[in-house]
């Protein structure tokens, strides 16, 4: 019975171990280790990341506190700082990457949703930089005493998964990692200013896709035609071509060109897109709602641990950000299967005091405290429910 299981063994449960296990044997991750498996690396990796463990250190005493619950956890018999310092720093990130890539596809499939109505996924494409100690990090120099790396994003905007990321150093530039991207025929992607790659977005309109791009100040265009009559806000709506000599070259079709009044931040947007089938107001929309990948990149490096590595080498700080999203994969499949009225950051607020804990918890991630019927009190240890579960219906 879940009763008698531990909550984070009812997490772990979510999880396909045997899709994990083929990708290990495509690896040969677990050649020649006889005890601290891959699968038992990923799990005491989440538990850090659940827990919100500051160092290997700061685990490795969790992890020692509970030594005689690690392996109903899942993660061994024993779990030494040395053995996870080694292992995050020797096996083959891409096994971690690929698990992830897993448990996004699960997740966004699981969370399908259609906001937008366009007949095609919305995307958001940026990035975020995560500083570093040069002296200690000496591979990810971004400047001449500053190191950093840069996780380049393709979020999801409709289901909130992430559907790709590709990790550089922070000296790449954003454009540079448009070409990695997994483009899909009929999608929309929306780009910030940054990506004005006139070459990659023409590859994007080559295999019918769309893109929405805010354009820089310095553009050069020639207007082919305008729309006369114009909703309220949209300043302009004109199709155009580019005459700079480069930029010429690299989109010879012609685009779209949108100016917009935007009145809450009181200040005029200018958008580049091939999407000519859509609305004014509907490009705008689009770009608006490219804020969410900065909200989910602000929200990632408060509530998981990628600021703060656990190994000094590219492997370890690979394999600790492909954790840290197979977590936020994982509690995002848990909050659709079953259907919790409670945002991510409260799931991991009261996952993360309760993970060592013998408890039903999909009885404390609900709200539904109060609809407990006398039967269902019965069934559980009184004196249990009433500290563990008082101060919680306090706080709501």
């Amino acid at each position: 019975m879940n009763k008698e299981k531990y909550v984070f063994a009812q997490l772990i449960s979510f999880l396909n171990e045997d899709k994990f296990r083929r990708i290990v044997n495509k690896y040969q991750g677990n050649r020649y280790i006889k005890h601290f498996t891959c699968w038992n690396q990923l799990l005491a990796l989440m538990f850090g990341q659940l827990s919100n463990r500051e160092s290997l250190r700061d685990l490795i005493i969790a992890l020692d506190a509970h030594h005689s619950k690690c392996y109903h956890l899942g993660m061994g018999k024993n779990v030494s700082k040395s053995s996870l310092a080694r292992a995050n720093q020797d096996r083959d990130y891409h096994i971690f990457e690929e698990y992830a890539y897993y448990l996004v596809n699960e997740a966004r499939e699981k969370r399908v949703a259609t906001i937008f109505k366009l007949g095609g996924n919305v995307y958001a494409f940026d990035s975020t930089t995560i500083n570093l100690c040069l002296t200690v990090f000496w591979w990810a120099k971004f400047r001449k005493k500053k190191g950093g790396i840069k996780v380049h994003t393709l979020y999801d905007v409709e289901t909130q998964i992430p559907a790709f990321f590709h990790i550089t150093e922070a000296a790449v530039h954003d454009s540079k990692a448009m070409k990695e991207i997994p483009y899909d025929p009929g999608s929309y992607y929306i780009f910030d200013r940054a990506y004005s790659n006139f070459k990659m977005l023409y590859k994007i309109h080559q295999i019918e896709a769309y893109f929405v791009i805010r354009a820089k100040k310095n553009l050069q265009y020639k207007p082919i035609k305008w729309k006369r009559r114009m909703p309220k806000n949209v300043l302009s709506d004109m199709a155009i071509e580019l005459i700079g000599f480069y930029p010429k070259q690299y989109y010879p079709d012609k685009l779209r060109l949108v100016r917009y009044w935007d009145e809450e931040q009181k200040r005029e947007f200018v958008f580049l897109t091939n999407a000519m089938h859509i609305s004014a107001l509907q490009v705008a929309d689009l770009y608006k709602n490219r804020w969410q990948v900065e909200l989910f990149f602000k929200w990632l490096k408060q509530h998981l641990k990628i600021k703060k590595f656990w190994g000094t080498t590219e492997n370890a700080v690979r394999i600790q950000i492909y954790a840290a999203i197979c977590t936020y994969c994982l509690v995002a499949i848990i909050q659709h299967d079953m259907q919790l009225g409670r945002s991510t950051y409260e799931v991991l607020q009261i996952l993360s005091i309760s993970l060592t804990d013998k408890i039903i918890f999909e009885i404390f991630l609900t709200k539904l405290y109060f609809k407990m019927t006398k039967n269902d009190l019965d069934q559980m240890d009184l004196a249990y429910l009433i500290f563990n579960y008082v101060p919680i219906l306090m706080g709501h």
